[in-house]
């Protein structure tokens, strides 16, 4: 096994919203259809569904599955990633998981855990530890 620290950037491209329970009391659900860039040791486009609980003062809680399709240092393929975060004070963090089983090609069999933050309006920050078999 070869763990690597990877780190880099992530840019968002598209970010539908689409309200699915709004309620007239209590946190409304959101499903939001976004595509990202990553950049940095992994270079990839990703696409994601997120499912996020919204608070009235804006803040919420989400959680999500997105494709990675590209390459990690210099290795095609694609593999999910598992994301779970918070949105607070125009700050969004959280962790990921790579779902086991998930990579392809040359990233088959691939494990890892990470992180991600940005402030609203930036390219995230992301780390990255990603096992090859």
């Amino acid at each position: 096994m070869n763990t690597r620290n990877l780190t880099g950037t992530i840019a968002v491209k598209t970010w539908e919203p689409r309200p699915y329970d709004v309620p007239s009391t209590g946190l409304a659900l959101n499903e939001i259809h976004a595509t990202e860039t990553f950049h940095g040791d992994i270079e990839a486009e990703g696409t994601v569904r997120f499912l996020q609980a919204l608070r009235a003062d804006g803040s919420a809680t989400f959680t999500g599955i997105e494709r990675v399709t590209g390459t990690v240092g210099g290795k095609p393929g694609s593999f999910l990633l598992m994301d779970f975060g918070t949105l607070a004070a125009n700050k969004v963090e959280g962790t990921f998981t790579v779902v086991s089983g998930s990579g392809t090609g040359a990233l088959a069999g691939v494990e890892g855990r990470g992180t991600f933050g940005a402030t609203l309006g930036q390219h995230a920050q992301w780390t990255l530890d990603l096992t090859f078999p």
